[in-house]
């Protein structure tokens, strides 16, 4: 790729579904509409690199680009390349801290995708990074990109309901995948109150609006709906058995388009945190798949989370509910439909979000982000970044901490790195 004054390399680290399927491919979809081109992508297993690549190119083509995405060999060269100007890092959580250190080091900016680590230790030194760069650095928390969570942030923030003083963000969601999937292994993901809480608890932070969060009590754990099966087949692809949890055949597969991503290494994968349909029964998933989590923040906000990854395939899977002194709003996010109650019951209406992108991954929130990355990259400050992601993951951590010791409140300000080591 010749370089130009008004184009931007970029360097996808980690080439999974996230990176890649998500938003490499709405980057080259956008390409004659954006200064932004993927040099190339970089990941541990060689074979899913040059498929992912493969596809890049493909969706290139298919706007009408020849423009080719190559692979690179090392971590070193992707960060290194004089022509990548931005490092997109969607590794596994755990891995999330040496390519930004090599990233910044290198003077790249960065987009990291959420959540920002598992452990605080390394989130600490994330931030250390970010700090020695002098630039900031853009994180994923796709709700920020969103224009419903927008709206109804930017009414709870205006005074349309007055003071926020309660909120339920409910997530019963079927992400049974998370059990079929690296996400399995805590120690990897940091669990599915990780891998999806920290956007939901990144959205409680952003609607207190820079009031403290204080005390954190939680209950749930693991249900038992998935008790460990040792004469279930290891993964989907082996199994003959009547199941709702088949990989690429659940109706929140199908509706995301999962089946349709056109990378075998998935398949032909064997280490169980490289392929992505482990039976959900299969044993060593230590994750928690349910919990209900107050927040307590200083203005008085109080804050709660009510979060499965075992429920059904529904419209109302996502909803945000903010109350206030005057009024309420309710928010569902696969419609975008926002309800708003005012003055006291006086006046009630029915906020909408006509929004071409809405049928694009993320109802539309990953094309709206690689807009920004684009301004980001031109030098506007971003929506969300590190600072974000560390007091998400406060939260994260206070949260298990509580579910851990029977609901027993814990303040997130208080946790040392030693005390949440993992």
């Amino acid at each position: 790729m010749s370089k130009s004054d008004d184009s931007f390399g970029i360097a996808i680290i980690g080439a999974g579904e996230r990176g890649v399927y998500f938003i490499g491919s709405r980057i080259a979809e956008a390409a004659r509409d954006t200064g932004l081109r993927v040099i190339g992508v970089f990941d541990r297993l060689a074979d899913r690199a040059e498929l992912a690549a493969a596809h890049l190119s493909t969706v290139y083509r298919s706007v009408g680009l020849d423009h080719e995405v190559r692979v690179f060999a090392t971590l070193d060269e992707a960060t290194a390349d004089s022509a990548v100007d931005l490092a997109i890092v969607t590794t596994h959580t755990d891995s999330h801290r040496e390519p930004v250190e090599r990233a910044v080091a290198h003077g790249k900016r960065v987009y990291l995708d959420k959540p920002i680590s598992v452990t605080l230790s390394d989130a600490e030194e994330i931030a250390e990074a970010e700090q020695r760069s002098g630039q900031p650095i853009m994180m994923g928390f796709t709700r920020r990109y969103e224009q419903p969570w927008i709206e109804s942030v930017r009414l709870a923030h205006g005074g349309r309901i007055g003071t926020p003083r309660m909120v339920l963000l409910r997530s019963v969601i079927p992400y049974t995948r998370y059990l079929q999937l690296w996400h399995r292994s805590g120690a990897r993901s940091g669990g599915a109150l990780n891998d999806k809480g920290s956007h939901h608890f990144d959205v409680l932070n952003w609607i207190a609006d820079g009031a403290q969060p204080v005390q954190v009590s939680a209950t749930g754990g693991v249900s038992g709906i998935f008790t460990p099966d040792p004469t279930a087949a290891a993964r989907c692809s082996e199994c003959d058995r009547d199941c709702p949890y088949r990989r690429h055949e659940t109706l929140i597969d199908k509706f995301e388009g999962v089946g349709r991503v056109p990378n075998v290494s998935w398949q032909t994968a064997e280490e169980v945190h490289d392929r992505n349909d482990t039976c959900v029964y299969h044993p060593g998933a230590d994750i928690d798949d349910h919990a209900v989590v107050t927040v307590q923040y200083d203005s008085g906000l109080v804050a709660t989370l009510f979060f499965a990854i075992f429920g059904p395939w529904a419209t109302d899977q996502e909803t945000l509910e903010i109350i206030g002194e005057s009024g309420r709003l309710r928010m569902e996010r696969h419609s975008g439909d926002i309800d708003l109650v005012e003055q006291h019951g006086r006046a009630r209406s029915m906020v909408h979000h006509p929004n071409p992108d809405r049928s694009s991954s993320h109802y539309g929130a990953d094309r709206e982000l690689v807009r920004k990355l684009e301004r980001f990259l031109k030098g506007e400050t971003p929506p969300v970044g590190v600072a974000e992601g560390v007091d998400s993951l406060r939260l994260v951590k206070a949260a298990q901490m509580s579910l851990a010791e029977g609901g027993r409140p814990v303040d997130p300000r208080k946790l040392s790195v030693a005390e949440v080591a993992q």
